[in-house]
């Protein structure tokens, strides 16, 4: 598989080219830091599928940059609720320590390398993530960083792919590996699958309804979410029959 260096190598080159290509698409000059962050979110998001390491330069420096971070992107959020400033830093250092103690711990004894964390349901899942914690008053930059997490984790993935193929004898062959990381299901643990599509499910649900509850929704929009709205009902009720 490719290493650390490649990934954030090519993940950074990717970062780099998704912002400039933002700062043309909108082509404002207030959307610039928006655009450097979102470089920044797609370099660290090739980092993300080896969260399940458990170990080593990609875990520890996802968990610190998540831990650091997230608060700071979520303070949007926070005025909208009407918190006070001690109120947004006391829930900030809180948010820190679950990130960085316990969901690290959490982490390091639930996954397993190359599960479910290396699948295009993770993708969509952390893209969803970054979805809700962006939270910003234009839905538009919510939805463009919320894609350079996508477009990080898939080059991860990709390269993963890329690297399980060898040459041998002039013919290129596929390792064991091969199909371990852009895959929709895993083989190793049906339950992995089946959380994984339930967290999936559950933040779609969240997503498609949040620019509602957040007050951002453009006029223009309300009939697009309203449609996926009755789709997201119509899953879950097609869910909960099946079950």
């Amino acid at each position: 598989m490719a290493g650390f260096k490649t990934h954030i190598t090519v993940s950074t080159t990717l970062g780099a080219a998704y912002g400039v290509a933002g700062w043309y698409y909108f082509d404002v000059p207030e959307v610039i830091p928006t655009c450097i962050l979102s470089a920044g979110l797609c370099s660290v998001s090739g980092m993300l599928p080896d969260i399940d390491s458990d170990s080593g330069v990609p875990f520890r420096e996802s968990m610190a940059f998540a831990a650091a971070v997230i608060p700071m992107l979520m303070m949007d959020r926070f005025q909208a609720m009407g918190w006070s400033h001690e109120t947004m830093a006391l829930v900030g250092g809180l948010i820190y320590v679950f990130i960085r103690f316990g969901v690290a711990r959490f982490l390091r004894k639930y996954t397993v390398h190359r599960g479910m964390f290396h699948s295009i349901p993770a993708a969509i899942i952390a893209s969803q993530v970054a979805f809700l914690v962006c939270s910003c008053e234009d839905l538009s930059l919510r939805y463009y960083k919320a894609g350079a997490v996508f477009l990080g984790f898939m080059s991860h993935l990709l390269l993963d792919e890329i690297w399980s193929l060898q040459m041998v004898r002039g013919q290129l062959k596929a390792k064991k590996s091969f199909g371990t990381a852009v895959k929709l299901w895993g083989r190793r643990s049906l339950w992995a699958n089946i959380s994984t599509y339930a967290k999936l499910i559950m933040l779609t649900y969240v997503v498609v309804r949040d620019p509602v509850w957040m007050g951002t929704l453009d006029p223009h929009e309300h009939e697009v979410h309203h449609i996926a709205n009755q789709q997201t009902d119509d899953v879950l009720e097609e869910v909960q029959v099946w079950r």
